[in-house]
């Protein structure tokens, strides 16, 4: 092949090359000066973090002609040898296609003759955890005293997988994932080495996103480069990772913060039109408020946010939306996330979930800039008058104020639906008249939608009637919270009737009921309809029939017409 993919030419050849993992490299170099070499390493790690690539540096290292070393030449026949496959004495070994007892045998039986080119032999067994239970019974008296000539690197992404017999026969190294500002540092470097043109930005999307690992972050930069023809932009780092671009989630978050339900829903129209996947959007949008929470209450760690770029207008938000919003917002998302993991319906709970964002409440003042000294002269002022009224016999009576504060406390308790209504509704419910408003109500959505009432008609969306008389129905919603949104807005409820006398000829008035409150009303309607039956039934018996009865006994009279 003429070409090789970005991560296979820039594979790291010296422990300087390899990012990120200083704790490794320095512990490494350190032994091979001291010539403390042990018989037996594990690297694990997640992906991408250079565990195979520090194994065989290591391999060129102690079989180096310029022994002891910190780094392989790489000019001597020993390195370039181990570098390009040709000396037999480093044996790379896929332990998932190789995991039999076998296989382990073999090794166990060739490790007992000296190495042919070089000093010692290397044996670098890559996600070792796929053995079976029998080839690491094999390996273990190997592994615990192989010959002086021979070094095991076992790899792995999961240790925990290991029998803890072979973990305690090695030196364990923990890979650890790679910051992103790492990963930028060493795409830089090679997109400079190599010719390319980038933007510093784009190269920032592109570690964001591949989550720690170097060569996820090499092989989405060689895609990117594809993708725009030799140059980086940001845009193209955008469309091949998936991301969203923060233009996007500062218009959102404005748009959240400033309550404006059709902005937010419409800028998520938009990112669903460009292909923008619905559980990564929950992702980015989560992370884009966790950063701004950690910009807020620490902006000294830059390093720690994953998601934002610190441009203006992410300042200017941070400054103007509350800690107190922030967590309601991520528990919000939070939730959502969970929930469209077991629905098809993803798109409805998004939709839902920016609504319930725009309603979050605004604190605009903090106890501690609120100047509360005139409050409390206030209170302590009244707390004297009812002193003095009570003194002189005069009872105290809630104020205007007390009142409303009961009111708008039985308020908070949740939406009670119109009972008496919905009654006189099931008392006229014919089945025409349901049947003809669920024939029309597919059309009143797409009527709603195109009358600019997007976010209304989203909250019809799980709602359904389920009874109707000849001026009225009854419309069962699935949500508490959108019953409740839905009756209290009178433009809204006008809008329905209107486009029903459009579609029917009836303008028929709504009337809502959450799900959790209809099956209750509806089985008390109906005990009550069978309790006036049974008293109308007592009512219309002959009293000459009642009186015979009474004189001969119910079993000796005979009722005939």
């Amino acid at each position: 092949m003429s070409y090789q993919a970005l991560y296979r030419v820039w594979r790291p050849q010296v422990f300087e090359d390899v990012v990120g993992q200083e704790h490794v490299t320095k512990t490494l170099q350190n032994a091979l000066l001291q010539q403390k070499i042990s018989h037996a390493y594990l690297f694990s790690g997640p992906r991408g973090t250079g565990k195979t690539s520090a194994a065989k540096i290591l391999a060129k290292a102690v079989n180096c002609e310029n022994a002891p070393v910190s780094e392989p030449c790489n000019e001597c026949d020993a390195c370039k040898g181990i570098t390009n496959g040709s000396i037999p004495d480093v044996i790379e070994i896929d332990a998932a296609s190789n995991n039999g007892v076998e296989e382990i045998r073999d090794i166990r039986d060739k490790v007992k003759f000296a190495p042919n080119v070089v000093p010692f032999k290397v044996y670098i067994i890559d996600e070792v955890h796929m053995l079976s239970i029998g080839a690491f019974n094999a390996l273990l008296k190997t592994l615990e005293e192989p010959p002086k000539h021979v070094i095991f690197i076992l790899a792995t992404t999961e240790p925990h997988k290991i029998p803890l017999t072979i973990i305690s026969r090695c030196q364990r190294f923990d890979f650890k994932r790679i910051t992103a500002q790492d990963i930028t540092g060493r795409m830089a470097r090679i997109a400079s080495e190599s010719g390319i043109q980038f933007e510093d930005s784009a190269l920032s999307i592109i570690a964001r996103a591949a989550e720690g690992g170097m060569r996820d972050a090499l092989s989405l930069m060689d895609q990117a480069v594809s993708f725009g023809q030799d140059k980086v932009t940001v845009e193209d780092a955008l469309t091949v990772t998936g991301s969203i671009a923060q233009s996007y989630l500062n218009k959102l978050a404005r748009a959240i913060f400033e309550k404006n339900i059709s902005e937010a829903l419409h800028t998520f129209e938009q990112l669903l039109y460009q292909g923008k996947d619905a559980t990564r959007f929950v992702e980015d949008l989560i992370l884009y408020f966790r950063d701004m929470l950690l910009y807020k209450k620490a902006p000294s760690l830059e390093e720690a946010i994953e998601r934002v770029m610190l441009d203006e207008e992410f300042r200017e938000l941070s400054e103007k939306i509350t800690s107190d919003q922030i967590y309601e917002y991520i528990e919000i998302l939070n939730k959502t996330q969970q929930e469209m993991k077991f629905s098809n319906l993803a798109r409805i709970y998004l939709e839902v979930s920016l609504i319930r964002l725009c309603e979050v409440r605004t604190t605009t003042q903090t106890t501690d800039n609120l100047d509360i000294q005139p409050l409390l002269t206030q209170i302590e002022k009244l707390q004297k008058e009812v002193k003095e009224l009570k003194v002189n016999g005069v009872q105290e009576r809630p104020n205007a104020n007390q009142q409303q504060v009961k009111k708008a406390s039985r308020s908070v308790k949740g939406f009670k639906a119109q009972t008496g209504r919905i009654n006189e509704i099931l008392k006229e419910a014919t089945k025409q008249d349901l049947s003809l408003i669920k024939s029309r109500w597919g059309d009143m959505l797409n009527l709603l939608n195109d009358r600019q009432m997007r976010s209304q008609s989203a909250l019809l969306n799980d709602a359904e009637p389920v009874a109707a008389s000849g001026n009225s129905f009854v419309l069962k919603f699935k949500y508490e919270i959108h019953c409740q949104m839905a009756m209290e807005n009178q433009k809204f409820l006008e809008a329905i009737t209107s486009i029903l006398l459009e579609l029917t000829g009836i303008g028929y008035q709504m009337v809502g009921v959450p799900e959790s409150q209809w099956n209750d009303i509806r089985e008390k309607f109906i005990h009550n309809q069978k309790d006036i039956s049974k008293d109308d039934d007592e009512t219309s018996e002959d009293p000459l029939i009642s009186e015979a009865q009474k004189l001969f006994g119910a079993d000796l009279v005979e009722i005939k017409d």
